[in-house]
C-alpha cells in the first residue's frame, strides 16, 4: 500500500441475533485503504460485504454486535458519539447507495435534497447552496440542471436518479466514497456510464473509493487492490493486476469464469459455482468454501486456512491448496 492510510479496518466481527441463532456476517475482516486510492470489495450475494460497508459507515441495524477497530482519516469511528458521527458523514465519509428509488426522499424535490446537504454541512446560504447544486448535477452529467432542481425523484430515469445520488455524495468533497453496488439497479447501457462517472470523479478529487460489487469485470480496471469476501471473511487479496494475473484462491477463479466471454459462441452456457453458500448461523469448522471447492481435500473440512502471503506481502490468499499448485501438479 503506497501513500498515507486513510481508512485501517482491523479485526472487524459483525454478529446478528436471528430467530435461528447468531449469524456472523462479518468474520475477522482486516482491510486498508490508502488516501486517493480504490479498493474493490467482490463477492456473491449474502458473502458480507455490504456489511462490512455498513460497520465501517456505522450503520448497522441496532441489535447488531460490533468488534474490532475501524480507523478513519486518524479517528476511531466505533469511540465517536453518534452527533460526530452525524458530522463526519457526508462531509468526510459518504456513500452511494445500491437503489437510488429508495436512498433518496421522494417527497422532497432533487434541490431539497441537494441544499439541504450543503447548507448542514458547509454552511452555505441559499444562494451559494443553489448555485453549487447546480454545479455539482452539471458535473456528473445531467442535462437541463437548473431545471432538475425542482423536480422529485420520481420524475427522473433511474441512470438519472442515481446520477443525483452520486451528486449528493460528492456534494461536501469526501475522503472516502463508499459505492454500495451503484449499478445493480440499472440498465447495462447504463452501468457503464455510471462506473465511469464515479472513476473520473475518484480522480478529479483525489479520494479514496470503495466499490462494492458481485462482478469481478467492474473492478478489473476501476481499482488499485481488491478484496474477495466469501462467507463474511476476505479469502484473497491483492493489487489489482496481481489479482488478475495469477489468483490463487479457487473461489476468485470460479467467480471470474463465471464473466461472460466476448470470444465464447453463441449459448455457450457460464460455469456455475456448485451447491450453495454456507448458513451463516451454522459455522462450518473448516474452509467455508470447502463444500463447493473442485480441489479441497480432508484438511479443508476440519481447518479454516489463514489469510496468509503469497510472492508478496501484498498478495494474501486463505486456501490451503492455491491454484497454482494444481498448475503444477498437472504441468
Amino acid at each position: 500500500m503506497t501513500g498515507t492510510t486513510l481508512l485501517s479496518v482491523e479485526d472487524v466481527i459483525v454478529d446478528l441475533p436471528t430467530p435461528r441463532g447468531n449469524l456472523r456476517a462479518v468474520d475477522h475482516v482486516d482491510l486498508v485503504v490508502g488516501a486517493g486510492r480504490t479498493l474493490g470489495i467482490v463477492g456473491e450475494s449474502g458473502c458480507g460485504k455490504t456489511m462490512l460497508s455498513r460497520a465501517i459507515l456505522q450503520l448497522l441495524p441496532k441489535k447488531a454486535k460490533l468488534s474490532g477497530r475501524v480507523m478513519f482519516d486518524g479517528q476511531d469511528l466505533l469511540q465517536l458519539s453518534p452527533e460526530k458521527l452525524r458530522k463526519l458523514r457526508g462531509r468526510s465519509l459518504a456513500v452511494v447507495f445500491q437503489d437510488p428509488m429508495t436512498s433518496l426522499n421522494p417527497v422532497l424535490t432533487i434541490g431539497t435534497q441537494l441544499i439541504e446537504t450543503l447548507q448542514e454541512h458547509l454552511e452555505l446560504d441559499d444562494a451559494a447552496a443553489t448555485r453549487r447544486s447546480v454545479e455539482l448535477l452539471a458535473a456528473v452529467g445531467i442535462p437541463a440542471p437548473e431545471q432538475r432542481l425542482a423536480q422529485y425523484p420520481h420524475q427522473l430515469s433511474g441512470g438519472m436518479r442515481q446520477r443525483v445520488a452520486i451528486a449528493i455524495a460528492l456534494s461536501c468533497e469526501p475522503k472516502l466514497l463508499i459505492a454500495d453496488e451503484p449499478t445493480t439497479a440499472l440498465d447495462v447501457t447504463i452501468q457503464a456510464q455510471i462506473l465511469d462517472l464515479l472513476a473520473r470523479e475518484q480522480r478529479r478529487r483525489h479520494m479514496a473509493m470503495i466499490i462494492i460489487t458481485h462482478d469481478l469485470g467492474v473492478v478489473a480496471g476501476r481499482t488499485d487492490e481488491v478484496a474477495v469476501m466469501y462467507a463474511g471473511r476476505v479469502v484473497e487479496r491483492a493489487p489489482t493486476p496481481a489479482l488478475f494475473k495469477k489468483m490463487r484462491m479457487p473461489y476468485t477463479e470460479a467467480l471470474l469464469a463465471a464473466l461472460p466471454k466476448l470470444d465464447a459462441a453463441p449459448h455457450t452456457p457460464l460455469p456455475a459455482i456448485s451447491g450453495r453458500p454456507p448458513d451463516p448461523t451454522r459455522p462450518l469448522k473448516g474452509c467455508s468454501f470447502s463444500p463447493r471447492c473442485r480441489y479441497a481435500l480432508a484438511r479443508c473440512q476440519n481447518e479454516k486456512p489463514a489469510l496468509e502471503a503469497a510472492e508478496t506481502s501484498a498478495h494474501q490468499f486463505a486456501c490451503f491448496h492455491p491454484i497454482e499448485a494444481h498448475a503444477d501438479a498437472n504441468a
